[in-house]
Protein backbone atom coordinates (compact mmCIF):
# COMPACT_ATOMS: atom_id res chain seq x y z
CA UNK A 1 0.00 0.00 0.00
CA UNK A 2 2.91 1.91 0.53
CA UNK A 3 2.04 5.74 1.80
CA UNK A 4 -0.91 6.36 -0.62
CA UNK A 5 -4.54 6.45 0.62
CA UNK A 6 -7.16 3.49 -0.30
CA UNK A 7 -8.52 3.89 -4.10
CA UNK A 8 -12.30 3.96 -2.84
CA UNK A 9 -11.15 6.56 -0.22
CA UNK A 10 -13.84 9.82 0.28
CA UNK A 11 -12.55 13.24 0.02
CA UNK A 12 -12.74 14.55 4.08
CA UNK A 13 -13.17 18.87 4.06
CA UNK A 14 -12.59 18.76 -0.21
CA UNK A 15 -9.25 17.01 0.12
CA UNK A 16 -7.68 13.64 -0.13
CA UNK A 17 -7.88 12.64 3.97
CA UNK A 18 -4.16 12.41 4.70
CA UNK A 19 -3.63 16.16 3.76
CA UNK A 20 -5.81 16.81 6.82
CA UNK A 21 -2.11 16.36 8.60
CA UNK A 22 1.12 18.61 7.68
CA UNK A 23 2.82 17.90 5.24
CA UNK A 24 5.97 18.40 7.41
CA UNK A 25 4.81 16.01 9.94
CA UNK A 26 3.47 13.80 7.58
CA UNK A 27 6.94 12.76 5.86
CA UNK A 28 7.98 12.66 9.45
CA UNK A 29 5.93 10.44 10.03
CA UNK A 30 6.31 8.02 6.42
CA UNK A 31 10.37 8.19 8.13
CA UNK A 32 9.72 6.85 11.16
CA UNK A 33 10.31 3.32 12.59
CA UNK A 34 7.83 2.69 14.07
CA UNK A 35 5.10 3.55 10.45
CA UNK A 36 7.40 1.70 8.83
CA UNK A 37 7.17 -1.33 11.28
CA UNK A 38 3.98 -1.58 12.75
CA UNK A 39 1.79 0.31 10.20
CA UNK A 40 2.55 -1.64 6.89
CA UNK A 41 -0.15 -3.05 5.69
CA UNK A 42 -2.70 -2.45 8.13
CA UNK A 43 -6.27 -3.33 7.71
CA UNK A 44 -8.69 -1.28 9.92
CA UNK A 45 -9.07 -4.74 12.54
CA UNK A 46 -5.20 -5.50 12.60
CA UNK A 47 -5.33 -1.58 13.47
CA UNK A 48 -7.64 -1.98 16.65
CA UNK A 49 -4.75 -3.89 17.96
CA UNK A 50 -2.18 -1.94 17.50
CA UNK A 51 -4.67 1.03 19.20
CA UNK A 52 -4.91 -1.71 21.83
CA UNK A 53 -1.14 -1.58 22.51
CA UNK A 54 -0.79 2.62 22.80
CA UNK A 55 0.55 3.63 26.10
CA UNK A 56 0.33 7.59 25.61
CA UNK A 57 -1.18 10.35 23.11
CA UNK A 58 0.92 13.14 21.54
CA UNK A 59 1.97 14.56 18.67
CA UNK A 60 5.72 15.10 17.67
CA UNK A 61 8.62 15.51 20.07
CA UNK A 62 12.00 16.12 20.20
CA UNK A 63 14.61 18.54 18.01
CA UNK A 64 14.22 15.79 14.99
CA UNK A 65 10.81 16.23 15.05
CA UNK A 66 10.00 12.70 15.67
CA UNK A 67 6.07 11.37 15.56
CA UNK A 68 4.25 9.36 18.60
CA UNK A 69 2.69 5.81 18.00
CA UNK A 70 -0.47 7.66 18.75
CA UNK A 71 0.23 10.27 15.79
CA UNK A 72 1.74 7.57 13.05
CA UNK A 73 -2.01 5.17 13.59
CA UNK A 74 -3.76 8.38 13.32
CA UNK A 75 -2.36 8.94 10.26
CA UNK A 76 -3.06 5.30 9.13
CA UNK A 77 -6.74 5.74 9.94
CA UNK A 78 -7.08 8.78 7.57
CA UNK A 79 -5.20 6.49 5.04
CA UNK A 80 -7.42 3.39 5.29
CA UNK A 81 -10.56 5.35 6.30
CA UNK A 82 -12.82 2.64 8.56
CA UNK A 83 -15.97 2.69 8.75
CA UNK A 84 -18.13 4.92 11.16
CA UNK A 85 -19.30 2.21 13.42
CA UNK A 86 -15.93 1.35 13.55
CA UNK A 87 -15.25 4.37 15.02
CA UNK A 88 -17.85 5.00 17.19
CA UNK A 89 -16.61 1.78 18.69
CA UNK A 90 -13.32 3.14 19.44
CA UNK A 91 -14.99 6.19 21.10
CA UNK A 92 -17.09 3.84 23.41
CA UNK A 93 -14.73 1.65 24.15
CA UNK A 94 -14.40 1.85 28.07
CA UNK A 95 -11.31 -0.47 28.46
CA UNK A 96 -8.48 1.14 26.45
CA UNK A 97 -8.67 4.46 27.28
CA UNK A 98 -5.94 5.39 24.70
CA UNK A 99 -8.22 3.64 22.02
CA UNK A 100 -10.86 6.39 23.39
CA UNK A 101 -8.60 9.07 22.64
CA UNK A 102 -7.67 8.16 19.19
CA UNK A 103 -11.36 7.77 17.71
CA UNK A 104 -12.36 10.76 18.88
CA UNK A 105 -9.16 12.50 17.38
CA UNK A 106 -10.32 10.59 14.51
CA UNK A 107 -13.72 12.05 14.87
CA UNK A 108 -12.98 15.46 15.44
CA UNK A 109 -11.15 15.05 12.23
CA UNK A 110 -13.11 14.07 9.98
CA UNK A 111 -16.47 13.80 11.39
CA UNK A 112 -19.56 16.50 10.53
CA UNK A 113 -19.88 19.18 13.91
CA UNK A 114 -22.92 17.28 14.91
CA UNK A 115 -21.15 14.68 15.23
CA UNK A 116 -18.00 15.26 17.16
CA UNK A 117 -20.57 17.01 19.96
CA UNK A 118 -23.02 14.01 19.98
CA UNK A 119 -20.03 11.44 20.37
CA UNK A 120 -16.98 13.49 22.04
CA UNK A 121 -18.97 15.50 24.61
CA UNK A 122 -20.04 12.12 26.27
CA UNK A 123 -16.40 11.55 27.44
CA UNK A 124 -16.68 14.56 29.58
CA UNK A 125 -17.84 12.36 32.13
CA UNK A 126 -14.40 10.41 31.59
CA UNK A 127 -11.82 11.84 33.88
CA UNK A 128 -9.39 8.95 33.53
CA UNK A 129 -5.56 10.26 33.20
CA UNK A 130 -3.78 10.29 30.27
CA UNK A 131 0.05 10.52 29.76
CA UNK A 132 1.00 12.87 26.53
CA UNK A 133 4.29 13.06 25.31
CA UNK A 134 5.42 16.70 25.08
CA UNK A 135 7.45 18.44 22.32
CA UNK A 136 10.24 18.07 24.18
CA UNK A 137 10.08 14.67 25.05
CA UNK A 138 9.08 14.51 28.56
CA UNK A 139 5.18 12.99 29.50
CA UNK A 140 2.94 15.18 31.10
CA UNK A 141 -0.53 14.29 32.78
CA UNK A 142 -3.62 15.27 31.18
CA UNK A 143 -7.33 14.09 31.94
CA UNK A 144 -9.97 12.78 28.95
CA UNK A 145 -12.13 15.19 29.84
CA UNK A 146 -9.29 17.70 29.17
CA UNK A 147 -8.14 16.18 26.03
CA UNK A 148 -12.12 16.14 24.53
CA UNK A 149 -12.19 19.74 25.51
CA UNK A 150 -8.83 20.57 23.86
CA UNK A 151 -10.27 18.76 20.94
CA UNK A 152 -14.02 20.78 20.97
CA UNK A 153 -12.61 24.37 21.49
CA UNK A 154 -8.46 24.62 20.25
CA UNK A 155 -7.13 24.99 16.72
CA UNK A 156 -4.49 22.48 17.30
CA UNK A 157 -4.11 19.06 19.24
CA UNK A 158 -1.27 17.03 19.17
CA UNK A 159 0.74 19.19 16.00
CA UNK A 160 -2.67 18.87 13.77
CA UNK A 161 -4.61 21.81 12.88
CA UNK A 162 -8.28 20.53 13.24
CA UNK A 163 -10.62 21.74 10.61
CA UNK A 164 -12.97 24.20 12.18
CA UNK A 165 -16.33 22.87 13.56
CA UNK A 166 -19.41 25.11 14.15
CA UNK A 167 -20.00 26.54 17.22
CA UNK A 168 -22.16 24.80 19.63
CA UNK A 169 -24.52 27.52 20.29
CA UNK A 170 -25.12 27.84 16.73
CA UNK A 171 -26.09 24.35 16.16
CA UNK A 172 -28.33 25.14 19.04
CA UNK A 173 -30.24 27.77 17.68
CA UNK A 174 -30.99 26.19 14.56
CA UNK A 175 -32.74 23.44 16.43
CA UNK A 176 -29.33 20.88 15.26
CA UNK A 177 -28.04 20.28 18.03
CA UNK A 178 -30.26 19.50 21.98
CA UNK A 179 -28.47 22.31 25.16
CA UNK A 180 -25.98 19.93 26.99
CA UNK A 181 -26.61 18.69 30.01
CA UNK A 182 -23.99 17.91 32.60
CA UNK A 183 -24.27 15.17 35.03
CA UNK A 184 -23.96 17.70 37.85
CA UNK A 185 -27.26 19.15 36.42
CA UNK A 186 -29.07 15.43 36.55
CA UNK A 187 -27.35 14.72 40.21
CA UNK A 188 -28.44 18.45 41.39
CA UNK A 189 -32.60 17.65 40.13
CA UNK A 190 -32.20 14.42 41.79
CA UNK A 191 -30.67 16.04 45.19
CA UNK A 192 -33.78 18.55 44.88
CA UNK A 193 -36.70 16.10 44.52
CA UNK A 194 -35.29 14.42 47.61
CA UNK A 195 -35.76 17.45 49.69
CA UNK A 196 -38.92 18.07 48.32
CA UNK A 197 -40.23 14.26 49.17
CA UNK A 198 -38.47 14.50 52.58
CA UNK A 199 -40.28 18.07 53.39
CA UNK A 200 -43.51 16.38 52.45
Amino acid sequence: MANRTVADAKNIKGTNPQYLVEKIIRTRIYESKYWKEQCFALTAELLVDKAMELDHIGGTFGGNIKPTPFLCLLLKMLQIQPEKEIIVEFIKNDDYKYVRALGAMYMRLVGTALDCYNYLEPLFNDYRKLKRMSQTGVYEVVHMDEFIDDLLREDRVNDIILPRIQARHILEATNTLEPRRSLLEDDLEDMESEEEEEEE
